[in-house]
């Protein structure tokens, strides 16, 4: 049966959120789900970098850093603004003339829609830290596949008062592109390798059966469908809820979402498919510290000692 998940009550979230900004781990703007981050909180996070890649032992290729952004036309190709269009995060800018500028400062000076006097720029938020990653794979890929692994800044537009769903976070992840049954034994092994670290940083975690979060109508047949064929997995934490746990990690495979829009091509010709696991490092930190209390150096000296803190 699948595991159904309700909404934590905002009330936790709001009282998770206070505690960590009175703390001064997280520092709050005006927008919901946006947030300076303390060194307190980023030595959690360089710690569990050290601790994830190391897991990779050698088996993939080089860490890749990729920005916040990513190219249009690369956001277009990934289909993410047909499945969801209420998370993407658009990059505009102004090209005009000094008449075009006049136009937009006096707009901005009565209070009206100066955002109208801009257009969009050649990038777009990325939405997924792998996203960048499929460009340099167009062709045919090596005997065996590509084993890679990536980490990112990643936007979606869903302001909240939880602070596990910012609005700006981190992803680590390890792909493999290649044929179905290497990805699907990809996601598997990690899915399992995940549980064995995040359990062994103390974390009260399962695994679960997901979906994401597609939009509108047709969006919750893709859901169904998603969930029926297991292409995804999460492993979950009770940060605010032990009803409604938050995901921090997932195992998705993708079939040939990725490998048909950018033209990747296994050996024997047929279209490659792909997989990762993905690792949300803000997630992850604020279990810790949900699990742990907010200081680190109070922590249990074997999660400590794994984290280098």
């Amino acid at each position: 049966m699948v595991q159904q998940t309700a909404i934590a009550p905002e009330s936790a979230q709001a009282e998770f959120r206070a505690e960590l900004i009175d703390a001064g781990v997280l520092v709050a703007t005006s927008v919901d789900g946006l947030y300076q981050r303390s060194a307190t909180f980023e030595s959690v996070v360089r710690g569990l970098e050290r601790r994830i890649s190391a897991e990779g032992g050698g088996r993939y290729e080089p860490l890749l850093y990729f920005p916040p952004v990513l190219p249009r036309e690369v956001f277009i190709r990934s289909d993410y603004l047909r499945s969801f269009p209420d998370l993407t995060g658009s990059v505009d800018t102004f090209v005009g003339d000094d008449r075009d500028h006049a136009d937009l400062l006096r707009a901005l000076d009565n209070g009206e829609d100066w955002t109208q006097h801009l257009v969009p720029a050649e990038v777009m938020l990325c939405s997924a830290a792998c996203h960048p990653l499929y460009p340099s794979l167009t062709g045919t890929l090596p005997a065996g596949g590509r084993q890679m692994e990536v980490q990112g800044f990643c936007f979606r537009h869903e302001p909240s008062v939880d602070p596990a769903r910012m609005q700006v976070f981190r992803q680590h992840e390890f792909v493999a592109v290649g044929d179905p049954e290497h990805c699907i034994a990809h996601r598997d092994e990690w899915l399992e390798r995940a549980l064995e670290i995040l359990s062994g940083l103390g974390l009260p975690v399962s695994k679960v059966v997901a979906n994401d979060p597609f939009f509108g109508r047709a969006g919750r047949m893709l859901a169904a469908n998603q969930r029926e064929t297991t292409l995804k997995y999460e492993i979950v934490c009770p940060i605010t809820s032990v009803e409604s746990p938050t995901a921090i990690t997932s195992g998705n495979y993708h079939i040939d979402h990725f490998g048909n829009p950018f033209a990747i091509r296994t050996t024997d010709g047929q279209t490659a498919h792909s997989a990762c696991i993905g690792f949300g490092m803000e997630r992850i930190t604020l279990a810790l510290l949900k699990t742990h209390g907010l200081d680190p150096h109070a922590w249990p000296s074997a999660v400590r000692a794994q984290l280098e803190i």
